[in-house]
Order: C-alpha cells, then sequence, then structure tokens
C-alpha cells in the first residue's frame, strides 16, 4: 500500500482492496473501522478519516450523526441534520468537497488544523446511515478526481457491509 495524491488508478486500485480487506465480513463497526484505517493510511495529507453514524438523538427527539469508527484526533461526538459540513452532507444526500472549511458557513472545527474537508453520505437501498468525513490541513486538497474516487471505495464498503 502506498500513499496517494490524485491518480484515478490509485483509487481503482484501493476500491479493489476495500472489497478484498472486507471480504467475509459484514459487520459495521469492523469493517467500518478497518475501511477508516484504509484511508487514513493509504490517502496522503490527511489528518482525519472516519464515520458519523445517524442515530436517535440524545433526548429521543430527531436523530443525529453520532461519532464511529475513526482514524485522527479526538473529534466531536454528536452532529445535529444539517449542521456543518457532515450533518449538511447528511441532510442533503449529497457529496461536499470543501477547499476551505473556514470560508464554509457553519463549519464545525472539531480540529482547528483541519483546512479542507470531503463528506460522503452513507445511503444503501435508499436510505441514509450516516456519512465517511475526511479531513486535510491542505487548503484545496480534494479535487474532483477524489470525490469519484472516495465515493467509488464508499460504495464498495457499503456493498461489503450490513448496515444497520
Amino acid at each position: 500500500m502506498h500513499n496517494i495524491d490524485n491518480n484515478s488508478g490509485d483509487y481503482s486500485l484501493l476500491a479493489r482492496q476495500v472489497s478484498s480487506i472486507l471480504e467475509g465480513e459484514r459487520d459495521l463497526t469492523a469493517n467500518a473501522a478497518q475501511f477508516s484505517a484504509l484511508v487514513y493510511s493509504a490517502i496522503a495529507d490527511l489528518n482525519w478519516a472516519g464515520f458519523y453514524l445517524l442515530r436517535p438523538g440524545k433526548k429521543g427527539d430527531a436523530q443525529e450523526l453520532l461519532v464511529g469508527p475513526f482514524q485522527g484526533k479526538v473529534a466531536c461526538a454528536r452532529i445535529a441534520l444539517g449542521r456543518g459540513v457532515c450533518g449538511t452532507s447528511a441532510q442533503e444526500r449529497r457529496t461536499i468537497v470543501v477547499a476551505d472549511v473556514h470560508a464554509f458557513d457553519g463549519h464545525i472545527a472539531c480540529d482547528s488544523a483541519s483546512n479542507a474537508e470531503i463528506v460522503i453520505p452513507l445511503i444503501k437501498d435508499g436510505q441514509l446511515y450516516g456519512v465517511f468525513d475526511i479531513d486535510s490541513p491542505l487548503l484545496n486538497r480534494f479535487t474532483e478526481e477524489d470525490r469519484v474516487g472516495l465515493e467509488a471505495m464508499v460504495k464498495a464498503f457499503l456493498d461489503a457491509t450490513d448496515m444497520h
């Protein structure tokens, strides 16, 4: 395994590695931990990579995102839908690429070293299960090629995992 920057061939290889690493295991926690470790170690210039999973709110009301398996520094535990990049990605059910998080209205600063972010919603069989979030200390870190490659990796993760 080697660190990649922006090479679609490498993303194709990484998507295959996801399928291989997760083969024979369907558990959400195990697969999310393995996936986070793979992304964090294989993709250059990251300072956080991990999951926020959709769960009931603390007071039993609206659903919110709860931190799941990840690699990096301690993170925000709960994020409301529609709040920050993660909450917005979940609510709008679309990948969001942010070149400069400080310019994103409502950005939640869990780590002041983060400058760029990409968040991919976890949607399987039409249902939202959470998001996969990646932060970088570099401004403008994530390209369209990164978006396409990471979405393919997340699809391989979802295909290999029983979501619950």
